[in-house]
């Protein structure tokens, strides 16, 4: 029986062998038909289509890594490459994180690059557009430089112009930085960069329009025909500026400090919504365990905090300082620094700190123009939000986004015998 047993075993394996010689050689004088490169080709294709099914079958759950990949006659690239379960297993958690980090700050660098390329604007353009800077075409100017009002060629939207004086306040760093911020942030209550022009010895900025201009323009430089802003729309115009500051502070990333808040930086569309413009002071603000930025002090007298006049310590408080300046001169019409008035009175913030303590002068605060027209509670709600921005202690001071949430509810006229939220 044993060997009964062993003989048919060794005649299976007989009889397998030579069935797989047999087809040997009938695919051999198959093959012997086919052109020799012809068989080749096809050999390569069959193990070409082996591996890739083999890739394919090694797991399910893709994983993104990077990898660089040459060409002939081609700069080297970099590639997303996808790969199976089984490669994507041999790196660490920490690895995956530090490559698809570094793919996404090569790829954030690639971007920024790109934007500031397409935002240049040839010098040409800009004079057909402005009627070679003819003085009728310009609607502001100061220490900074001169502003156009101008249309670019093929398009029906209005811009503004700005053309910077080389001899004056802004120089080539401060040029730079704003080009830089205003191509990275973007936000309803920040203006919008289209443009900017560097041939030669210009330094040229475009911007959308503000058929309104500025802050300034609606406050203390009222012609004969002029008309006051109400109340509603003060706070409104407030309530936009802050949430400008919101961004900067809490949204962007890195946050940013505005540095320069003043009525003469917040421009306006035909809707009085507010537009923060003029970066070039602007700052990076502290980042990680960094509680301000040591900084060479710059800005506008009568709008700097007064810990950063001191120190020179920048932080997001500064910002909030200058803030209070300018809603202290939405509710009383009045100058950070007006030195046409007495002695007593030419320093905003100064006249109105003894004010401050006793709530039956707060009318005494408003501005004449608006002839008694306001909300009471309004009034010393409005009020309470600006001492505590001004507070001489920065720690104090409150969050911009708190003080957003009361000047929204101050700039709605249903609101105005409700109290605003606490900050």
């Amino acid at each position: 029986m044993g060997l009964l047993s062993y003989t048919k075993k060794k005649s299976q394996k007989v009889t397998h062998y030579l069935c797989c010689c047999k087809l040997s050689i009938a695919k051999r004088n198959k093959d012997d038909k086919i052109p020799k490169e012809e068989r080749k080709s096809k050999r390569r294709k069959t193990a070409k289509d082996n591996e890739v099914k083999k890739k394919n079958d090694e797991g399910n759950k893709p994983f993104f890594c990077l990898q660089k990949q040459s060409n002939k006659g081609e700069k080297k690239q970099r590639k997303l490459l996808l790969f199976g379960k089984k490669k994507a297993s041999k790196l660490s958690m920490e690895q995956r994180r530090k490559k698809f980090k570094k793919f996404w700050r090569r790829r954030k660098k690639a971007q920024k690059k790109a934007n500031l390329i397409s935002l240049i604007v040839a010098s040409k353009e800009l004079a057909t557009a402005t009627r070679n800077f003819n003085p009728e075409n310009l609607v502001g100017e100061g220490g900074f430089g001169r502003v156009y009002k101008g249309q670019l060629k093929g398009s029906n939207e209005f811009v503004a112009v700005k053309q910077l004086d080389r001899k004056g306040f802004q120089g080539n760093r401060e040029f730079l930085v704003e080009v830089l911020m205003l191509s990275l942030l973007h936000h309803q209550n920040l203006v919008k960069l289209l443009g900017y022009c560097t041939d030669g010895d210009q330094r040229i900025l475009v911007y959308d329009y503000m058929p309104m201009g500025s802050l300034e323009d609606h406050l203390f430089d009222l012609g004969p025909n002029g008309k006051a802003l109400d109340w509603h729309t003060r706070m409104k115009i407030a309530a936009g500026a802050a949430k400008g500051l919101e961004y900067l502070h809490e949204i962007a990333t890195p946050p940013v400090i505005y540095r320069d808040f003043k009525a003469s930086n917040i421009l306006l569309d035909e809707n009085y919504n507010s537009k923060l413009s003029d970066f070039g002071l602007a700052k990076v603000g502290p980042m990680g365990d960094n509680s301000h930025v040591s900084t060479r002090v710059m800005g506008t007298y009568g709008y700097c905090a007064p810990e950063y006049a001191l120190t020179g310590k920048l932080t997001k408080m500064s910002d909030i300082y200058s803030f209070g300046v300018v809603f202290m001169e939405l509710i009383t019409g009045r100058r950070a620094i007006d030195i046409t008035r007495p002695k007593q009175e030419q320093h905003l913030i100064n006249w109105a700190e003894p004010l401050f303590r006793d709530k039956r002068k707060f009318e005494a605060m408003v501005d004449p123009v608006l002839e008694g027209k306001y909300p009471m509670k309004g009034l010393y709600q409005a009020i309470a939000v600006a001492q505590m921005c001004l507070q001489e202690e920065a720690t104090i001071r409150p969050l911009i986004s708190d003080v957003v949430t009361a000047l929204e509810h101050l700039a709605n006229p249903k609101n105005d015998d409700t109290n605003a939220p606490n900050l």
